[in-house]
Parts: structure tokens; sequence; C-alpha cells
């Protein structure tokens, strides 16, 4: 509401609408549909079937514009920066995932995102000034306040449900970013999308728009609440929507482990080593003539034929080979009639999993909440979390042992804290990417209260938080590992004493092996000046740019931050090894040389002597030795390196 009143032709607008709904889109009168719906003109324009939406375009300009931002680290910020592969990205997630694309194209084996629901209260980017120029456009998305935190007007722009183009600019944040996310995704890797009903629709066919229809898997329905809300306007809306798609048909699911319930039928054990079982029917109901003889009682002699229209599950070669084998069951007095033995260790050890999950099997809401405020020991510093148990269900269904999993919407980084967790809880190794643009916590909420000025804040806490927790628990099952080791140790005769033990301490290795740190990096300008156009024909403009571009490296480059940023644009993952030798960087064991600091002819021997595949240099550093950069660049060739200056 403006507090202004309504136009005549509002007025008239809206009684039409009440008329004629069916008439409108986003709010606005689609003329073709209008006249088709009176009859007047039935003939589309351009008739197929096709998602399209007011600003699409844009969003590919979007989509396609390249970015020269890159990532810097922040040690300070991270935990055992040099040794975790665990990665947390501050910064906007559509530069993000437009960096990343070099380095992991098709390396990510899962993606899970919690995006805006777009329920009217929500503030997102969307691209919707492309009449700007490039150097407004940085302007405005780049707002700061005197601390460097992005501010909300500059960033963020809420779309409320009065707005004329509500869906579209939804559809046009995401198109984007769904779009760059598949190229991070392997062959047979699957993404997982929370959506409520506000958008469930317009994702499905942007989704199929992007991934193609045919990769669609399933519309899982969550039971995110575990009562009602007795105030709820029309229903109470109990449940979310994950809509999972696969990049190709070469994802497998896992199934999940088997449940208590599943597993208590198998409660008979005869001790022959067979394992548990429970008694099945010998009967099916399918009539095959092969199927019907005599099975005699050894025990009582009498015999048993199958009821009219039934068979016996076996052939008379079958039935007599499971008689041989103890297979038959005959009661428990052995008088009953024949029943077959069904092992639990035969059955598929596992469960396809379903589109309906419960929270009592994933947890609801509040749990997470809960989650949320044991961690940070007071109340929940973040409005809308996921619990961790959802996460892992996905994790389990999606990943294997050492997996890349990427969220680029990581919020309070559930999806950090449930990587780290599974990974405890089993033998897995697998690492995340976590996304989280700097986007400012509300000064009334509880998190601005606590301290934590942006929800990036809150999602690094969480993360160190959290590796405490689990490094705590790894610590209490190391020691309940040490005494069982001890006890058996301690008792002479014991059949599989030392299998045990062995499986105890490479339990024990596992455990001591978790990876709980993670590497912070954040979105930060080239290190290295851009080209900017000149508008008109300024020639003293072009002259000073030029000059500058004498040497390239931008003034506040350093080092370490050139080093990252040529990683990524050379196609190296942020996790590859590196080592400083004197003067000059190796990454992977001398895949890849960086000579940024200083250029001897020692040094040049040096690099050589390590026979990299390619060697970068700053070209700055060959100023005024123009013959030891010729030599350079001979040698590189003669001993079958790439070279290349910048």
């Amino acid at each position: 509401m403006d507090g202004k009143s309504l136009t005549p032709q509002e007025t008239k607008l809206q009684q039409l609408k009440e008329i004629l709904p069916e008439a409108f889109t986003e709010g606005k009168v689609d003329w073709e549909k209008l006249k088709a719906t009176l009859g007047e003109d039935i003939n589309f324009a351009n008739e197929r079937y096709v998602l399209n939406w007011a600003g699409k375009s844009e969003a590919f300009k979007v989509l396609q514009a390249p970015t020269t931002k890159t990532l810097v680290p922040d040690k300070e910020e991270s935990v055992n920066f040099d040794e975790t592969e665990h990665i947390f990205i501050e910064g906007e997630n559509l530069e993000v995932l437009k960096v990343l694309q070099k380095s992991y194209f098709g390396k990510v084996k899962m993606i899970y995102i919690d995006p805006p629901y777009n329920t009217g209260n929500d503030s997102f980017i969307y691209p919707d000034k492309f009449s700007e120029t490039k150097a407004e456009y940085e302007k405005r998305v780049g707002d700061k306040d005197e601390e460097g935190y992005l501010t909300k007007d500059g960033m963020f722009r809420k779309n409320s449900k009065e707005n004329g183009q509500y869906h579209s600019n939804w559809l046009s944040m995401l198109y984007p970013r769904l779009f760059l996310a598949k190229n991070l995704l392997k062959q047979d890797g699957v993404i997982f999308i929370s959506i409520d009903d506000n958008e469930a629709h317009n994702l499905r066919l942007i989704m199929n728009e992007v991934f193609g229809e045919e990769n669609f898997m399933a519309n899982i329905v969550w039971q995110k609440k575990y009562a009602a809300t007795n105030d709820a306007k029309g229903f109470s809306p109990m449940h979310d929507h994950i809509i999972v798609y696969q990049k190709s048909d070469g994802f497998k699911r896992n199934l999940l482990s088997r449940t208590a319930e599943q597993n208590k039928p198998y409660r008979n054990d005869d001790s022959d080593g067979k394992g548990l079982w429970r008694s099945d029917n010998l009967l099916v109901k399918s009539f095959s003539e092969s199927g019907v003889f005599p099975i005699i009682n050894p025990n009582t002699g009498i015999e048993y034929l199958p009821p009219s229209g039934s068979c016996w599950r076996g052939s008379t070669e079958t039935i007599k080979r499971w008689l041989n084998e103890g297979r038959i069951f005959f009661g428990k007095d052995g008088t009953g009639a024949p029943q077959l033995k069904r092992y639990l260790n035969e059955v598929q050890q596992g469960r396809v999993p379903t589109t309906w999950w419960t929270f009592q099997e994933v947890g609801h809401n509040d749990a997470a909440n809960k989650e949320l405020k044991s961690i940070f020991n007071s109340k929940a510093p973040f409005d809308t979390p996921k619990p961790t148990t959802l996460i892992k269900r996905i994790l389990e269904i999606s990943t294997n042992t050492s997996d890349l999993v990427l969220d680029f919407f990581s919020g309070s980084a559930t999806t950090a804290h449930a990587v780290m967790d599974l990974n405890k809880q089993s033998k897995r190794k697998c690492k995340y990417i976590c996304v989280q643009l700097p986007e400012l916590t509300n000064e009334k909420s509880e998190a601005h209260k606590a301290g934590y000025k942006t929800i990036a804040d809150i999602a690094k806490e969480r993360i160190r938080r959290a590796g405490k927790k689990i490094q705590e628990e790894i610590n209490q099952k190391i020691k309940a590992k040490e005494k069982e080791i001890k006890e058996l140790e301690s008792q002479l005769d014991l059949d599989g004493k030392v299998e045990k033990i062995k499986n105890l301490q490479s339990e024990i290795k596992n455990l001591n092996s978790q990876d709980l740190g993670f590497k912070v990096l954040k979105v930060s300008d080239s290190n290295f000046k851009q080209w900017q156009q000149i508008k008109g024909n300024d020639a003293e403009a072009l002259e000073k740019q030029m000059k500058l571009f004498v040497d390239p490296v931008s003034e506040k480059a350093t080092t370490e931050n050139m080093v990252y940023e040529l990683l990524l644009k050379s196609g190296k993952d942020l996790n590859s090894k590196l080592e400083y030798k004197e003067n000059y960087y190796c990454v992977n064991d001398n895949e890849l040389v960086f000579m940024l600091e200083k250029a001897t002819q020692e040094i040049v021997d040096s690099v050589i002597g390590g026979k990299p595949q390619k060697v970068i240099a700053l070209d700055r550093l060959f100023k005024g030795n123009d013959q030891l950069k010729t030599n350079t660049s001979l040698q590189m060739k003669d001993a079958e390196i790439e070279f290349k200056t910048i």
C-alpha cells in the first residue's frame, strides 16, 4: 500500500481481472490472451511449447557476460588453511560460479541449493537494469559501507508480489545460476533444489529447459513441520519440495540403510553360520505345472500339495536342493507345512529412497532451529535453517567416498556441517564448496544482536563451532575404541581377535584423518589491470591507459593473491598443492610454475630443472634485461616447457 487512491483505469483493470483472470500475466493484460478469450482472435503468434518471461534475454546477457573477478584467500578467518580441502567462498554467487567454471568444470558430484522461495518478502539480485553501463552496474552492486560490507540497497531489491514482474524477476535471478551450475556437475552428477509452492511449478519448467525434461528424477515432498499452524489462512503448509535432476542418465543413486523395523522379522538363527532368517511363503499365486508336486515333511511323512491355482516357488530340483540345504522350514516343532527360510544377508542390503520424507526420518524446521541454538549456545542466529539430517539424507543418496559437493546458496552453512558430520559417521572423505554473499543481517535480528553483521559471518562461525563439536565427538569415539582394543588384547583365546583389533585400529585411523577445517576465499577485483573501453576519440585518455599497461599488475595486488588468481585462470582447483621454492611457486609437483617475484639465470635454471609443463612469469621481472627474457624463452622452448609472460 502506498496511500494513494485507485485511478479509474486501475479500478477498471481490477474489475476486468475479476471477470477474466486468464487474460492477465503478472498483473498486466495479455492482449493476445484477451482477444482469444473473447473469441476475436485465436491465432497465437509463434505457437510452440516454450518457457518465456519478461527479461529472459537479459538473463542470457548476464549469463554470457564474462567476469574479471577473482578469489583471494583469507587465512585469518580459515581453519587449518594449508591442509583442509573444504572451501567457503564469500561473495555474490553468480560471480563465483563464473570464476569456478574453468577449474571445476565437470568435477562436482552433487549440488544442493536452497534459493529464495519468492514469497513476496525475499530480497535478492535480479538483472533488471541492462540500460546502464558496466561501471554504473558495478557501482550499484558494489555499494559498501565504511567497513567494506555490501549494503542492501546496492546489492538487493525486494521482489514484492506487487511487482509487475514478480515471477519474471525470480526466473531471471535463478536461470543463469542454474545454467552455470550445470557446467560444474560431473556427467553422473545430480542437483537437489529446495522450494515451496510459490515457485515449484516454475522451477520445474526452468529445470526442464536447463537440464532437459528427460533428466527429471523426483519431486520429493519433505514434511517440514510436525504440527499444523492453527492461525494459518486457508490451509496450513506442512511441506516443502526438493526437486531433483540428473545431468545425464549416468547418475546412479545409492540405497538407504535398512531400518531396524525392516530387520526386525529376521530373528531366527540356526547357529549354522548362515545368519538370521525369517519364514516366508513357499507358494506363489501364479500357476506353473512344473511347480505342482508333493513336498513330504521328513518328520511326519505328510505330503503337502499347492492349493488349486497356485504352485511352489521352485521346480522339483530346486525344492530338493533347498531341502538338502536346510532352507525349508516345517514350523517350530517340525510338524507343520513347508515354508521358505529367507536369510537377511540375501535380501537387498538397503532400501530404495521414496519421494515422501517424514520429519521422523529427516527432521523438521523446529529441529533445525534447535540444532543451531545448541551450536551457538543461544537463540538461533538464522531464521530458516535446514536440519543437517535432511542434507545427510541427500548426501547418502547421491555421493560416495570422496565426492565434491557444492552449495551456492549456503545460508547458515548446513551443507558444510552435514558433510563433516556424515564423514565422521562413515568412511567418507567428501569435500564441500559453500558460497554465501555477505548479506547484511537485519539490525533487529538475533544474529545482529550477537555481533554477526552478515549471513556469511554466521555461516563461517557455524562451521568453526560444528568442527569443534565433531572433534570432541571423535575424541570420545577414539577413547572408546582404544579401550575396546585393550580389552581384546587382554583376552587370550578369542576367535577373530587379531581381525577385530585391526578393524578397530583402522576405524581410529579414519577418525584421526577427518577434515574439520575450511579455506575462506573472498570475491575480489582482479590482481591485474583490466582494459577499459575509451569513449569517443580521447587520445589523451588512451595514452594514459597505455601507460598503465606498461605494468599490468594492480597496485593492490599481493603475490599470494596473484597465485590464487592464476591457479583459477590456469584451470587448477583451489586445493592444488602449492610449494614455495626460492622466488617461485610450484603447483602440483611442478605441473605448473609461477615466477612472480624475481627472475635471474639461476632461478630460470632451477625452474627448468624441475621439468614443469608450463611456466607463467610476470613480464616486469625482465624489465631492463631483454637478453634474459629472450634466453629464458629459448631455454624453455628447448626443454619443451610452455612459457608465458603477463
